[in-house]
């Protein structure tokens, strides 16, 4: 069986979120915002809400994002209490502000702690522990070493993003270290890292052998890709989707994400973050992008979408991003990548 999986990603893959992605076609395992751990870290509740409501049939990891061995361990044993289908440690958030604290990409500096942190998290976790990971800091020279580490201590699964921390989203992926890392890891490895459509991923598996892939951003774009990678893999003719299609999503989206009580603006600000994804494989010429970053009600925000979206409704929505058409973050709210971090630095 070939896997999918949705990409933790901070401020995007919450509860609603994975509702929505669920309705269009789930992946085999969703994975959760990280939770921040240190002294005074608390289970954040919303996070919680998306392990303890999940009701998409498919198993939810719980990430932990931190250093310090006690604390990754209290917040380990207290999230076993709960109905998670396993333990995830971030080791690949490429966020300054965050790889300053020696956490998330930060600790793929330092190996021997790394090592000690696995070895404690394996000790305290009885079920499934898996990482997430890039292929080093600012280089690749700890890489194997890490590796190494994963198979020491029997790591169940591991999602690789085929870039170093530096260089972010800025740089190809190197699939060939997502290769090298199949071979080498005893567990099942899920490549991550610009897999665009179901096309991409078939290609993707096929220079790499990995089990499998982990998709984020391009989920936010289109939440079909599931679905439509379990067609490609199997051989089958892979669905089309519609700009009415993708009309739909975005209703569905709005709709299930709103928050009572959270102003009109507030809540079209926020569906800009997704709808900068989406907007990629609307046109060629970016004018959707272009008038949905300017709107500010939800008239205007639908009145956008429906020029864009209904005026040739069977057209089809790219498979893949048009080249160009740069899905920038809104500023006005936080947004997410694969990896469980901000978006505020990401330019393609």
């Amino acid at each position: 069986m070939t896997l999918t999986a949705l990409a933790p990603m901070q401020d995007v893959t919450d509860l609603a979120f994975m509702r929505v992605i669920a309705h269009y076609g789930a992946p085999d395992f969703f994975f959760t915002e990280f939770f921040r751990v240190h002294a005074q870290s608390r289970l954040e509740k919303h996070i919680l809400r998306s392990i303890d409501e999940n009701a998409t049939g498919r198993p939810v990891f719980a990430q932990l994002i931190g250093e310090d061995l006690q604390h990754l361990a209290r917040s380990a044993t207290e999230l076993l209490r709960h109905p998670v289908a396993g333990i995830d440690l971030n080791m690949g958030c490429p966020a300054p502000k965050v790889y300053k604290k020696n956490v998330g990409g930060g600790l793929l500096r330092d190996p021997a702690k790394i090592d000690e942190i696995l070895g404690m998290l394996r000790q305290t976790v009885p079920g499934l522990f898996t990482v997430k990971m890039r292929i080093g800091f600012d280089d690749t020279t700890h890489f194997e070493r890490i590796l190494d580490l994963v198979n020491k201590h029997d790591v169940d699964l591991l999602s690789l993003h085929g870039r170093t921390v530096k260089e972010m989203y800025r740089s190809e992926v190197h699939y060939d270290y997502i290769a090298l890392a199949a071979r080498r890891v005893k567990c099942p490895l899920l490549a991550n890292g610009n897999v665009t459509s179901a096309a991409t991923a078939v290609r993707v598996l096929a220079d790499t052998r990995a089990a499998g892939v982990m998709i984020g951003r391009h989920a936010i774009r289109n939440p079909w890709i599931f679905r439509q990678c379990r067609e490609a893999f199997a051989q089958q003719p892979v669905t089309p989707v519609t700009l009415a299609d993708v009309r739909g999503y975005v209703e569905r989206l709005y709709l299930a994400t709103r928050v009572e009580g959270l102003p009109e603006r507030v809540h079209v600000n926020k569906m800009k973050k997704y709808l900068n994804f989406v907007g990629q494989s609307v046109d060629a010429t970016g004018a959707f992008l272009h008038e949905m970053r300017r709107t500010e009600t939800e008239a205007q925000l639908f009145g956008v979408c429906d020029r864009h979206l209904l005026a040739e409704p069977s057209r089809l929505f790219a498979d893949e991003p048009y080249p160009g058409v740069i899905a920038r973050p809104n500023c006005e709210t936080p947004s997410a990548d694969a990896d469980g971090c901000s978006l505020e630095t990401v330019t393609a």
